[in-house]
C-alpha cells in the first residue's frame, strides 16, 4: 500500500537573533540586533520583534541602529548559529529520518518528508504539533507548514511566518493558498525580476495565471519551472541529510564573571539545551567537558565523568559543581563551552539474594566530595598490582559490579589475620638461620613452630629492589598465652617486623 507524498517545513525568521538570545534570555524583552561585517561597514542582518517595531530593518548600519536609544547590539555568531541548526535537525529526525536543510540567508528552513508516519504519530496536525513544541522548548519562535507538495509548503513559510503557528494546505488548493504571496519568495534572478516587474506581476497568484507556452518563450525552461512553483506543482526529487548528533554549546558572557553561582547559572541553561538533544536521540550523557575561557586568553578545562551514563540536570550541576570548588579557575571568566559524550542507558539486574547496589547518582556526588576532602586519585577502588610486592595496590575508579550472592554452605574453620598498620619493628635472635625468640612489645617470646621461610623478591633491574623473607610463627612468653604471627625480614635493609597476627 502506497501512501500520498506529505511534506513538513520548518520555518525560522531572524535565526542568527535567536541563536544569540536563546542563552541570553535578559535581552529577549530588549530590541536587539545583530550586525556582520567589518567596521565601519557592519550591518543588520537579523533583529528580534522588538527591534522591528521601533522602526529598525535589515540592511542598516551601525550609526543608524545607534541613533535609537536602549538597542542592544551583537556581532554575529556562527558557532551559536551551527549549534542551534544541529540541535533543531536533532529536533526534527525523531519526527522523520529524511530532512533537507534548505536554509537561505537569515532563516532557517527544514523540510520533513512525513510520509506513512501516521501510525507512529497521529495525523500530521498531531506530528506538526509535537514538532513545534520541541522547537519552543529549545527556545525558538517557529512555524510549521504541511502540504503534499514540498515546495509549496517552503512557499507558505517564507510568505507568511507566523510565529508559533501551524498552517495547512489542503490537497488541490495549493495555487489559491499561494496566491497572495509576493514572488520575492521565489529567489527570482535580477533580469527575471525585471522582467515580471514590467509586465506588472506581483504576486504568486498573478504568475500562476499567465499562459505556460507564452511564459516559456518570454524566459525558457526557468518559466515554466517559476510557473509550477508559483501553482504549488513543481515536483521535487527528495534528498535526505542525515543529522549529525552534537552535544556542545558555546557562549560568550557579556561581562567576565567571578562568582560561581553565576557560573553555574549559565551552565544550567546550556545543559538544559544539551540534555533536550540527547533525549530526543534516546542517548544519555557519559561524560561533560567544560571549558572556560579566561581574561587574557587562557583557558581552564575540566571533565566530569560519572559512574553511569545520565541525563539527570541536578547530578550533572552537583558533579561539576564540585569539581569547580575542587579546581577552581584562577581568573575572571569570559566564555563557556560544553561538550558531552553521549552514551548508552543501561539498567543492572540485581539478584535476588544480591545486596542493593548504592543508587547511581549519590555514588558519584559523594565519590566528588570524597575527592575534594583526600585529593584526587586518593578516592575509588583498591586494584592489585602485578607483582608480589608487599602492599602493592593502586586506586581505582569505583564501579557497581553486582555482587554475587553469598554462599549458605558453612565455612570451614580458617584463621584471621590481622594486618599491623604499620608494621612493627621486633627484635628476633636467630638459631641456625632460623628465628629462636623475638621481642614484640616489651615482651620475649620463644618460638615453638617456625614454618617458612617464603621468600620474595623483584625489581631487582632498577633503584627501586626489593627482597624479604616471610616466617609464620607459633610462640610463648614466660607467663604463657601464645602469640601466632607472620614476621617478615627484609633482606635489603636487613630489619624484622611484625606485619600481621593471627587469631
Amino acid at each position: 500500500m502506497t501512501h500520498p507524498e506529505q511534506y513538513a517545513c520548518l520555518y525560522a525568521d531572524a535565526f542568527p537573533a535567536q541563536a544569540w538570545l536563546r542563552l541570553h534570555p535578559a535581552l529577549r524583552t530588549k530590541p536587539c540586533v545583530v550586525m556582520e561585517g567589518d567596521r565601519p561597514l557592519e550591518q543588520v542582518c537579523s533583529l528580534n520583534t522588538h527591534a522591528r517595531r521601533l522602526g529598525l530593518r535589515q540592511g542598516m548600519t551601525r550609526v543608524e541602529v545607534e541613533l535609537f536609544p536602549d538597542v542592544a547590539i551583537l556581532t554575529r555568531s556562527q558557532p551559536a548559529e551551527a549549534a542551534m541548526r544541529s540541535m533543531l535537525l536533532a529536533c526534527a529526525g525523531v519526527f522523520s529520518p529524511r530532512m533537507e536543510d534548505r536554509s537561505t540567508g537569515t532563516a532557517l528552513v527544514l523540510a520533513l518528508d512525513i510520509t506513512g508516519t501516521e501510525k507512529l504519530f497521529g495525523p500530521p496536525e498531531t506530528l506538526a504539533r509535537k514538532l513545534l513544541d520541541q522547537v519552543q522548548a529549545c527556545g525558538i519562535a517557529a512555524c510549521v507548514t504541511l502540504s503534499r507538495n514540498l515546495h509549496a509548503a517552503i512557499c507558505l513559510a517564507k510568505g507568511r511566518p507566523r510565529p508559533d503557528s501551524i498552517q495547512i494546505i489542503a490537497p488541490g488548493t495549493e495555487a489559491a493558498a499561494l496566491a497572495g504571496l509576493p514572488l520575492t519568495i521565489l529567489d527570482l534572478t535580477p533580469d527575471q525580476e525585471d522582467v515580471l516587474a514590467l509586465w506588472g506581476i506581483r504576486t504568486l497568484g498573478m504568475l500562476a495565471a499567465l499562459p505556460q507556452n507564452e511564459l516559456i518563450a518570454r524566459l525558457g525552461q526557468d518559466g515554466k519551472r517559476l510557473l509550477q512553483l508559483a501553482r504549488g506543482e513543481h515536483p521535487h526529487l527528495f534528498q535526505p541529510q542525515e543529522p549529525v548528533l552534537t552535544l556542545e554549546e558555546h557562549i560568550e558572557l557579556d561581562t567576565p564573571v567571578e562568582l560561581l553561582d553565576s557560573l553555574l547559572f549559565v551552565l544550567g541553561m546550556m545543559l538544559d539545551l544539551i540534555l533536550l538533544r540527547a533525549r530526543s536521540q534516546l542517548v544519555a550523557l557519559a561524560s561533560v567537558t567544560v571549558t572556560l575561557t579566561l581574561e587574557r586568553g587562557a583557558e581552564h578545562l575540566l571533565t566530569v565523568r560519572p559512574a553511569l551514563p545520565s541525563i539527570d540536570k541536578p547530578l550533572w550541576l552537583k558533579l561539576i559543581h564540585l569539581e569547580l570548588e575542587a579546581h577552581p579557575p584562577q581568573a575572571a571568566i569570559v566564555a563557556v563551552a560544553l561538550h558531552a559524550e553521549p552514551g548508552a542507558t543501561s539498567k543492572e539486574q540485581l539478584g535476588l539474594f544480591s545486596p542493593q547496589a548504592p543508587e547511581a547518582s549519590r555514588l558519584d556526588v559523594a565519590l566528588a566530595r570524597l575527592r575534594a576532602l583526600v585529593g584526587e586519585g586518593n578516592a575509588g577502588s583498591p586494584v592489585l598490582e602485578d607483582t608480589h610486592a608487599p602492599e602493592a595496590f593502586r586506586v581505582g575508579p569505583f564501579s557497581t559490579a553486582a555482587a554475587k550472592p553469598a554462599s549458605m554452605a558453612i565455612p570451614h574453620t580458617r584463621l584471621i589475620q590481622r594486618m599491623l598498620r604499620p608494621p612493627e619493628a621486633v627484635s628476633v635472635t636467630l638459631h641456625y638461620a632460623r628465628p629462636a625468640s623475638f621481642w614484640f612489645r616489651r615482651q620475649r617470646y620463644t618460638v615453638e613452630q617456625a614454618y617458612g621461610p617464603w621468600k620474595c623478591d623483584g625489581r631487582w633491574w632498577t633503584s627501586t629492589l626489593w627482597g624479604q623473607e616471610q616466617w609464620d610463627l607459633i610462640a610463648r612468653n614466660s607467663s604463657g598465652p601464645m602469640l601466632c604471627c607472620c614476621l617478615v625480614h627484609d633482606l635489603i635493609d636487613n630489619q624484622w617486623q611484625m606485619v600481621a597476627l593471627y587469631d
